[in-house]
């Protein structure tokens, strides 16, 4: 893996007048990541349904790490994410889901063409189409097929992280930020969901739904300044929870923040607290 994890400007989040003038737009891939049932059940027109959900990865040895990039690849390549210059994601809303689309393309190096729709379906169905139309924006049922095209994955070593980095960091105090975005029951150990529970030793719990407004957008920088007000200004971040998924929530979030070391540590605690070696606390 090679590259840098700096950060770019560019629009994460896309809202749903913006996402309907996009529509029809050949350069435009609409990826929802929601079940197939509930994609079956009516979706944004043109979306295709990729669930991320079902390719969990708890592995970040080197070898676990190859093979996670070869199956990104392919699942980006098998979507059409490579003939496309802006791809968005989303579920049903600004969730985790969608925010792990965001961060794999940003760590297979095409971040700078990555989106979620804030809200996600939520805020596309609770839309008005406005006063040239009769109610909100338009929903499909009909599912649309996967236009395939070759992906080249440039892997940035930057804006992942595996149990090694974690471990190793453990040892340098104030070197990272660690952010436990699961449950406050998971951090504290009364919910377990690996062979020991508990968190990483030094981890702060900010779990990852204080990103969102009641509504299912995310906060705006403001908020999300208040949310995250006791981290170091500058410093290198690390985010976890069971599987990277909400981990990915809390590292759009603070890319929102204008934050660009931030990582995503892949195993996270399905990983860390399944190996008996490394450290814990409850």
């Amino acid at each position: 893996m090679g590259g840098t994890g700096g950060g770019r400007p560019r629009d994460m989040l896309v809202r749903p007048h913006d996402l309907l003038g996009m529509l029809g737009d050949p350069g435009l891939l609409l990826v929802d990541t929601r079940p197939h049932a509930e994609y079956a059940g009516g979706h944004v027109p043109g979306a295709v349904n990729l669930d991320l959900f079902a390719f969990h990865w708890a592995d970040t040895s080197a070898a676990g790490m190859e093979a996670f990039d070869r199956q990104s690849a392919r699942l980006m390549s098998f979507c059409g994410a490579g003939s496309a210059s802006r791809v968005v994601f989303y579920d049903g809303t600004s969730g985790m889901t969608a925010a792990r689309g965001v961060w794999m393309l940003e760590y297979l190096g095409h971040g700078a063409s990555a989106s979620m729709l804030d809200g996600g379906f939520s805020a596309w169905t609770a839309a008005d189409a406005g006063a040239s139309a009769a109610g909100g924006l338009p929903v499909e049922t009909r599912p649309n097929a996967f236009r395939p095209a070759p992906f080249e994955a440039r892997p940035d070593a930057g804006v992942v992280a595996g149990y090694e980095h974690v471990r190793d960091s453990l040892g340098r105090p104030g070197a990272v930020d660690l952010i436990d975005a699961r449950s406050p029951a998971e951090y504290s150990g009364d919910a377990v969901r690996a062979a020991r529970a508990g968190h990483i030793p030094r981890a702060v719990n900010i779990e990852w739904k204080e990103n969102l407004r009641a509504d299912g957008t995310f906060k705006d920088a403001g908020e999300l300044a208040q949310v995250y007000g006791e981290l170091r200004a500058g410093g290198e971040a690390v985010a976890y929870c069971q599987g990277a998924y909400r981990a990915a929530n809390t590292f759009v979030a603070l890319r929102l923040l204008g934050r660009e070391k931030v990582r995503v540590y892949l195993g996270s605690w399905g990983e860390w607290g399944n190996m008996p070696e490394l450290p814990v606390e409850r």
